[in-house]
């Protein structure tokens, strides 16, 4: 019998690895910036809206081949006919349209990847597992102007990051305002607007946490369902318990006592 782990099981274990163990993206206290509380929405409207902003502006370097078109279409509320019509953009290896039932991957070469940005855009299935929906959410809102950054972006919650603020059009370019806390030390108090983008600061807000939310489902797809089976057998498990408790008092009522 072969014991060996899949090719499949292998890149899903190092793509978690590598999350996890990246430098400088590991905790927002390398960054120092404070995460803010974020809760995901599991609605269907917030999740066909997160699916919307992540394949428009993500799926092009990053790839969530972990999880597959039809999958997603299922369990957000969509038809197969309209995720394939409205979000699937990439094509297969003979150029034709790529299929719902294939995995949610891109057209980005390993090789291409690590010319543009130095390193291959990391696998965003499991994102929001290893590094929590508060520091993707923060990361998010977290982009400023820097022009000495090869993409003219940077980051408070990931320094010197090598991702371009692909959401600038919409949100506008910021530049962080920092406060001495009174320790000699310069703490990020905000964010100055330095140039106005397509929404206004709630209607970007919303966005992000559309597209956090979708990045949460995608990480544990399954979530909701689990957890409903979870309460259907705890409660089936407790009416039996009562059962059992009656049962037993019938079946000894009878039997005399010592």
């Amino acid at each position: 019998m072969n014991m060996l782990p899949s090719k499949k099981s292998l890149r899903l274990v190092l793509s978690v690895a590598v999350l996890v163990a990246s430098p400088g993206i590991a905790t927002a206290a390398g960054g120092g910036a404070a995460l803010e509380h974020f809760t995901p929405e599991r609605s269907d409207r917030a999740l066909q809206r997160g699916a919307k902003t992540f394949m428009n502006y993500c799926l092009s370097c990053h790839t969530a081949d972990y999880h597959r078109y039809s999958h997603m279409a299922r369990d957000i509320g969509l038809s197969n006919e309209a995720v394939s019509e409205n979000l699937i953009f990439t094509t297969d290896k003979k150029g034709e349209r790529t299929k719902i039932g294939a995995l949610m991957g891109n057209n980005m070469s390993t090789d291409y990847g690590k010319q543009a940005f130095g390193a291959v855009p990391p696998n965003l299935t499991l994102i929001a597992r290893s590094r929590g929906v508060d520091w993707l959410y923060t990361y998010m809102k977290s982009f400023y102007l820097d022009e000495s950054r090869p993409f003219g972006a940077n980051n408070t919650v990931f320094p010197q990051v090598g991702m371009p603020h692909v959401l600038a059009g919409l949100q506008g370019w910021q530049k962080p305002v920092y406060e001495s806390d009174g320790h000699g030390h310069e703490v990020l108090s905000g964010f100055q607007q330095i140039t106005a983008g397509k929404l206004s600061a709630q209607e970007y807000d919303s966005l992000v946490t559309d597209l956090v939310s979708f990045l949460d489902y995608l990480g544990d797809p399954n979530r909701e369902a689990r957890h409903s089976l979870g309460i259907k057998v705890m409660l089936f498990l407790l009416v039996f318990l009562v059962l059992a408790v009656l049962l037993k008092k019938e079946y000894w009522k009878d039997v005399p006592h010592s």
